[in-house]
């Protein structure tokens, strides 16, 4: 073999996905769309209530479902399902953890830090007991300048097309670079970040590992869109399952948690914070 066959063997191993090794390690799983199915279904249901306004149902479902998962684990002797059920229950602890701050009455900018501020608890012990790699997890700063140029291009853009469908309120009361550092810090290192580490670092790979590249992006996209049902607009379900899938492909093909949480705290400075307030000029 010669030195250029060589190069060419490991930019190909390069290029596998980081889920990849470790799925190749794993035996197939007997049954496991239907071990999958119940919690993501579940979870589909329960947001249907929100999405119809009966929270205090939605909340109760996904009590249960918490509950369900956490005891489900200590009876389901397969370790990839075991931690796969160990991401889903982060989701059901976002949506309770958002339901259940009654000192908000709306959406304001403080909510978001005591809610993801708290969800940072649950969603570090998770990751780390996921037996993944940093590799797997996105923890990565290769490219950053790059990727903050096409974090801004594509939050603007993924953004403005959310105003258009859901015309949200601003969260800061003015442009000033006091409020717009604050919006920034809250959406990029609160919100984005523990959104991205749930949905890509953890679920979508994790899902990848046992359903393959495909079935991991499609299905994490679906629930991150899901997930946004508390808007009430089947459009900003679809949408937001759009922009999962978005930025679910980009975080598969550089394996960027920076890029995935940098898009999606753009995206959200845009929408709650620059594109409204412009608009009042």
């Amino acid at each position: 073999m010669g030195a250029s066959e060589s190069i060419n063997i490991e930019k190909s191993e390069g290029r596998i996905g980081a889920s990849e090794s470790l799925r190749r390690e794993t035996p197939e799983l007997k049954n496991k769309w239907f071990y999958l199915g119940i919690p993501a279904l579940a979870i589909a249901f329960a947001e249907m209530w929100v999405y119809s306004g009966r929270l205090i149902e939605a909340a109760s479902i996904h009590a249960v479902i918490l509950l369900g998962l956490s005891f489900s684990m200590v009876f389901v002797k397969d370790e990839e399902i075991q931690k796969t059920y160990q991401a889903f229950i982060l989701l059901p602890i976002l949506r309770l953890i958002n339901l259940s701050m009654p000192v908000f009455f709306e959406a304001t900018l403080d909510s978001f830090i005591f809610i993801y501020g708290l969800l940072a608890v649950p969603v570090s012990i998770a990751a780390t007991h996921q037996g993944l790699t940093r590799k797997q997890l996105g923890i990565t700063f290769e490219k950053i300048i790059t990727y903050i140029l096409l974090s801004i291009l594509l939050g603007f853009l993924l953004g403005a097309g959310e105003y258009l469908v859901i015309g949200t309120k601003n969260l800061i009361p003015d442009l000033s670079i006091f409020y717009l550092l604050k919006l920034s810090i809250v959406m990029i290192f609160f919100v984005g970040l523990v959104e991205e580490v749930i949905f890509r670092s953890i679920l979508q790979t994790r899902l990848e590992i046992v359903l393959g590249d495909r079935g991991g992006l499609i299905i994490t996209s679906i629930l991150f869109g899901l997930m946004h049902s508390g808007y009430g607009s089947i459009y900003e379900v679809v949408y937001t399952s759009f922009v999962g899938i978005v930025i679910g492909y980009l975080f598969y093909r550089t394996r960027s948690l920076p890029l995935a949480m940098m898009i999606h705290g753009f995206i959200n400075i845009f929408l709650f914070g620059l594109i409204p307030l412009l608009l009042l000029l």
